[in-house]
C-alpha cells in the first residue's frame, strides 16, 4: 500500500547535488534517495554473485512463518547462502500476502489485465537520470534479476495521466458559478493544479517539501547525517501530520537548527482542501492523525518518486515469459496440498519469482528445494504457538489443513531459529508465545507491536472498456474527490489485453470504514452511481462513466477484515516513533538469545511499502548468518551494519 503521492523532486535533488554522499571508508553506505533511519545499501550486499554470506552451519534449522514477500525473500536469501534446513509455513492456499493480484479473467487461459488489490505502485529509488532498475533499492534489484516488466504508474496529478479531474465541495471550488470539475493537465510534471485555491495549497506544500528535500539530499550519508536525522526526529516525532500542515512555515532553513523545517503554514480552509485531495494526487486525510514523520519520510526520501506499475514477468505483448510451472493448474506443497499456481502477471510475479525461479548459487529454486523435504513448504497451516524449550530450540505448533476443520491436525516441529513475518495484530491474536523471558522478549517490545496502529483500506476494481482511454477525451483519466469514493484511477497494462482497468474507489482509514455497511455487490453499484452523479453534476463533463465499466465483474478488497492481514499498513501515531524503531532493533539486540527474528512491515518504520519487507527479511538473514558464524561476502562485517538509534 502507498501514501498515494507523486513527488519526484527527491530524484532530481539527488542528481543535482554535487556532494559525495558515501563515506570514504564505508562502501556499504546508502545514497539519496533512500530511507533515513539506517543508511545502508542493502542492494550491494544482496546482489553479490554468492549472496549475503556462505553458511557454515548447514544443519541450522530455520522456520519462516508467512509466505508473503518478506518470508519468500528470507527463504530465497537464506537458500542462496547455503542454508538447506528451511521450513516455510503459510496459513493460506496462496503465496504473496498483501501482494494480491487478481486475474481479471480467472477462467481464461489468455493473458488479461490484473487487478492489484494490495500494493500497486513501486518506488525503485532511482535518480532522475537513471532507469528504474539502476535504483539503489532491493525492489530495483529483484525487478532486474527476475526480468519484471513495468511502466510509470498513472498517479493522479502526474505526467503519466492524460488529465486529472478534481471535484471538491460539489464542484464549487474554482468560483465558476456552476458546478465544475477542475481539470489538471501536467504533461511536464511541473504544472501546478488549476484554480487559485488549489495553487495556494500546492505552493505551501511544495515550498516546505522542496526546502527539506534539498537540505536532506546535501547531507544524506555524510558525517553530519546521523545528527541531522536525530534532530529532525526530535523536532517532529510527537507532531501529527495534521499539526504539521498548520504549523507556521519557515522562509529559510538555519543549519544551527538542522532538524527544524517549520510547517506548511496552511489556514484551516487550506488544510481542509489538503485533507481531502492532497495536492490533487489523492487524499492525504488518512495520514492526518499519524506521526508526521511517516508522510514526510514517504515524500522526502524517495518512496513517492517515479512510481512504477509492475506488469509481471511478461514480454512486450503482455504474455508471460517461459517460467517454471507457468501452465500448471495447481502446484503442491511438501505435504501434497495444492495452492495457487504462478501466472507471472502483475505484482504477484515478484513473489512467484522469489519462490519458483532458480538461484544461480544452487541451480534450484526455493520451491524445488522445498519439495525435497517433507516439511520444506507447508501451506494451509496456521501457526498457533511458539514455545521456547530448555535446549534453546523453539517449538512451533501449527494446525495443518487449517481451512478444513474436519481434517485439521495439530502438529509441531522444533527449530533453532524462527523468522516471524506476520502482521503484528495477527501475532497478538493468533499466536501464543510461551517461555520467552524478559531477556529474550521484553514486554516493551510486545507492547510496541500490540499497540501499533494498523490502517485499513478498501479497493473497488472493475474491467474498463478499451474505448475509455482510447477514444474518450471528456472524462479525466484519474479523478480525485471529497466524496465517499475519494480516488479513481484508470490505466492500461497492454494494448493486446481485451480491456483496461478502473480502480473505482480507493479509500483509507475512516473513509474505508464508512463503506463497511455495504455488501460487495452493493458497494460496487453505489460507487458507480456516485461517480456518475459527480460527472453529470459537473457542467463541463456531463457524461456517465458507467457504460465503460464491467460492473458485474468488479471485485472488492477490504483489508481490515482479511483474516490473513487485519489491515493494509502499519503506521505509528505521534509520540510512538521510537516504539517502531525498537521493533527494528529487536533482531540485533535480542534475537541471538531468543532465536526469534521479527521481520516484515510490522517491524519497520517505512510501513505501507514493499521495500521495508525486503529489508527486514535481509536483516533477519544477516543476523542469522552472524549467529551461526557464516562467512560474509564482499568484505562485509557486522561493524559495517549501522545501529538504529533510540531516544536518549
Amino acid at each position: 500500500m502507498t501514501i498515494g503521492s507523486s513527488y519526484n523532486y527527491p530524484s532530481f535533488a539527488a542528481k543535482q547535488t554535487t556532494r559525495t554522499k558515501r563515506s570514504t571508508d564505508n562502501k556499504w553506505a546508502a545514497r539519496f534517495p533512500n530511507p533515513p533511519d539506517l543508511c545502508f545499501d542493502y542492494r550491494s550486499l544482496v546482489e553479490q554473485a554468492n549472496g549475503i554470506a556462505k553458511a557454515t552451519s548447514l544443519d541450522h534449522r530455520i522456520c519462516i512463518i508467512g509466505a508473503g514477500v518478506t518470508g519468500l525473500t528470507a527463504a530465497r536469501e537464506l537458500y542462496r547462502c547455503g542454508f538447506t534446513n528451511i521450513t516455510l509455513i503459510e496459513q493460506s492456499r496462496r503465496i504473496g500476502g498483501r501482494h494480491l493480484t487478481i486475474p481479471g479473467s480467472p477462467n481464461s487461459t489468455e493473458s488479461h489485465t490484473p487487478f492489484e488489490l494490495g500494493a500497486m505502485r513501486m518506488p525503485f529509488f532511482n535518480r532522475a537520470d537513471e532507469p528504474p532498475t539502476d535504483g539503489r533499492s532491493l525492489m530495483a534489484y529483484y525487478a532486474k534479476a527476475f526480468e519484471l516488466s513495468f511502466s510509470d504508474f498513472a498517479n493522479p496529478g502526474s505526467q503519466w495521466v492524460r488529465s486529472t479531474g478534481i471535484y471538491l465541495r460539489e464542484g464549487s471550488v474554482g468560483n465558476s458559478g456552476t458546478p465544475q470539475m477542475l481539470i489538471w493537465k501536467n504533461a511536464d510534471g511541473l504544472t501546478p493544479p488549476p484554480g487559485e485555491d488549489l495553487q495556494k495549497v500546492y505552493a505551501k506544500w511544495k515550498d516546505f517539501a522542496d526546502r527539506m528535500t534539498k537540505h536532506v539530499a546535501e547531507i544524506y550519508a555524510s558525517q553530519k547525517w546521523e545528527s541531522m536525522w536525530a534532530a529532525i526526529v526530535k523536532k517532529y516525532e510527537s507532531v501529527s501530520f495534521r499539526d504539521l500542515v498548520s504549523m507556521p512555515a519557515l522562509t529559510t532553513w538555519d543549519e544551527r537548527s538542522p532538524g527544524d523545517f517549520g510547517g506548511m503554514g496552511m489556514s484551516a480552509e487550506e488544510s481542509a482542501i489538503f485533507y481531502a485531495i492532497g495536492i490533487g494526487d489523492g487524499s492525504w486525510g488518512a495520514f492526518y492523525d499519524v506521526c508526521c514523520l511517516y508522510p514526510l519520510r514517504t515524500a522526502i526520501f524517495g518512496f513517492s518518486s517515479q512510481l512504477q506499475l509492475i506488469h509481471g514477468r511478461v514480454n512486450a505483448a503482455g504474455d508471460p515469459l517461459a517460467s517454471p510451472y507457468l501452465h500448471s493448474s495447481a502446484v503442491s506443497d511438501s505435504a501434497g496440498l495444492s495452492f495457487d499456481a504462478p501466472r507471472y502477471i502483475g505484482l504477484a510475479a515478484l513473489d512467484e519469482s522469489l519462490m519458483f525461479l532458480k538461484t544461480a548459487e544452487t541451480g534450484k529454486s526455493v520451491y524445488e528445494h522445498s519439495l525435497e523435504r517433507s516439511n520444506g513448504l507447508l501451506t494451509d497451516s496456521s501457526v498457533t504457538k511458539l514455545k521456547k524449550l530448555t535446549n534453546q530450540k523453539i517449538r512451533v505448533y501449527f494446525n495443518w489443513k487449517h481451512s478444513q476443520a474436519e481434517q485439521t491436525q495439530e502438529r509441531f516441529e522444533d527449530f533453532d531459529s524462527v523468522i516471524m513475518t506476520l502482521p503484528s495484530w495477527l501475532i497478538e491474536t493468533r499466536i501464543e508465545l510461551k517461555n520467552f523471558t524478559q531477556e529474550m522478549l521484553p514486554f516493551e517490545i510486545i507492547n510496541a507491536y500490540k499497540t501499533a496502529h494498523w490502517e485499513t483500506s478498501c479497493k473497488v476494481y472493475a474491467p474498463l472498456k478499451k474505448s475509455f482511454l482510447s477514444k474518450n477525451h471528456k472524462i479525466p483519466q484519474t479523478i480525485v474527490t471529497d466524496s465517499f469514493i475519494h480516488d479513481v484511477y484508470t490505466y492500461r497494462y497492454n494494448d493486446n489485453y481485451s480491456y483496461d482497468c478502473i480502480l473505482l474507489s480507493y479509500t483509507w482509514e475512516d473513509d474505508a470504514t464508512k463503506l463497511a455497511y455495504f455488501s460487495d455487490k452493493e458497494l460496487v453499484a453505489t460507487c458507480a452511481k456516485e461517480l456518475d452523479r459527480i460527472l453529470m453534476n459537473a457542467t463541463n463533463i456531463q457524461e456517465k462513466i458507467s457504460p465503460y465499466i464491467g460492473i458485474e465483474q468488479a471485485v472488492v478488497q477490504r483489508w481490515i477484515t482479511d483474516k490473513n492481514a487485519l489491515g493494509c499498513a502499519k503506521l505509528y501515531r505521534p509520540g510512538s516513533y521510537y516504539d517502531a524503531v525498537s521493533l527494528m532493533k529487536y533482531n540485533r539486540d535480542f534475537a541471538r538469545t531468543s532465536g526469534l527474528y521479527f521481520s516484515g512491515e510490522s517491524f519497520s518504520v517505512d510501513a505501507g511499502w514493499t521495500e521495508p519487507c525486503f529489508r527486514t527479511a535481509v536483516d533477519a538473514v544477516i543476523h542469522i548468518c552472524d549467529k551461526t558464524a557464516a562467512i560474509f561476502n564482499g568484505g562485509f562485517s557486522m561493524s559495517d551494519y549501522p545501529h538504529y538509534k533510540l531516544k536518549t
